[in-house]
């Protein structure tokens, strides 16, 4: 479980060798020992992400995780929980895609679809169910501001997103009687290797800070956290912005 300053024990991290959840189990790891869970695809990456962790003292385990394989989604979730409760689950997958080569090609739509959406929803409904049954836990779903309001410039990542963010907000609101909370973050543009090469927009953060965020946010009980936090007042401001209007900025 989480001791009182919201550090947990065990901590699995869905989409494992991306930047943030390294970021996230590194912040855990300078608090003291920690057991990781890596779901990830196989790869050198995957091995390079348990060496890395397991150097910082963590002791690593590996489950192989396909966020389109949703048939094998419970066994991930079992494995996980095999050596203790999981405290803290992140789901931090995703694919970002080309945006225009997205909705004028039917594979790489269903691909950000079935990734960004359906997995997330799949992992989601088995983390509640297991963390039902152990009484407490922590999902946090890293979401994306442009899933607030969907623009022309990448509408087949951001509508997924746009489902995956209400889905968990709902399953926080489901959940909340049985002592397992949910965390729904909403980052802008995150320097990572996901995003190399594309020149960086406005309030712009690092994995380390998106990590920073989320500790903070389990802590304060959070639900909700706009990473930087002011995007909040910027995209509430977006949000009702009339669409004539809305089409023609550069967004």
């Amino acid at each position: 479980m989480l001791d009182a300053l919201g550090t947990p024990q065990n901590l699995l991290l869905l989409g494992g060798t991306s930047e943030i959840a390294l970021a996230l189990a590194t912040r855990y790891l300078e608090r003291g020992p920690l057991r990781v869970v890596v779901a990830a695809r196989p790869s050198p990456v995957q091995d390079r992400a348990q060496a890395a962790l397991s150097e910082q003292g963590a002791s690593v385990e590996v489950v192989d995780f396909d966020a389109r394989d949703t048939a094998s989604h419970r066994g991930v979730v079992e494995q996980a929980s095999a050596g203790g409760d999981i405290d803290v689950a992140l789901v931090a997958f995703g694919v970002l895609g080309d945006e225009e080569r997205a909705w004028q090609d039917h594979e790489a739509a269903v691909e950000l679809a079935e990734v960004n959406y359906v997995g997330a929803v799949s992992v989601g409904v088995l983390l509640g169910e297991r963390m039902r049954k152990q009484g407490h836990g922590v999902v946090v779903a890293l979401s994306s501001v442009a899933g607030e309001r969907v623009r022309r410039s990448n509408f087949v990542y951001g509508s997924p997103k746009a489902g995956m963010d209400g889905f968990y907000l709902g399953l926080g609101e489901a959940l909340a009687a049985d002592g397992v909370r949910v965390v729904v973050l909403r980052p802008g543009f995150v320097r990572t290797k996901m995003t190399a090469g594309r020149e960086a927009a406005p309030l712009a953060v690092t994995a380390d800070q998106v990590a920073d965020a989320i500790v903070d946010a389990i802590a304060k009980r959070r639900a909700l956290v706009w990473v930087p936090g002011s995007l909040r007042a910027v995209m509430s401001g977006l949000r009702h912005v009339p669409r004539p209007v809305f089409r023609r900025l550069p967004l």
